[in-house]
């Protein structure tokens, strides 16, 4: 995997890439160095999903009124 510092075109391509690099670091034949590159991204890359859902979930707030409910799937589940 190569070092990057870009931020991800969307947040699929973000959890895909995420995937990748924790399949990476379960590899014991990884070189320190690279592991370590690849944590410092995953990490990034979770930052990015983590406000990228956040963003959503505001405008879920603001759509719902500031009041959050269940979708109609969820609740036929139950």
């Amino acid at each position: 995997m190569t070092k990057t510092s870009h931020e991800p075109k969307s947040f699929e391509s973000a959890v895909s890439e995420l995937e990748a690099i924790v399949g990476a670091m379960e590899s014991p034949e990884q070189p320190l160095e690279q592991a370590l590159s690849q944590y410092e991204r995953g990490i990034r890359l979770l930052q990015y999903c983590e406000k990228t859902l956040e963003g959503a979930e505001q405008k879920l707030r603001v759509l719902e009124g500031e009041q959050l409910t269940a979708f109609a799937d969820e609740e036929a589940g139950r």
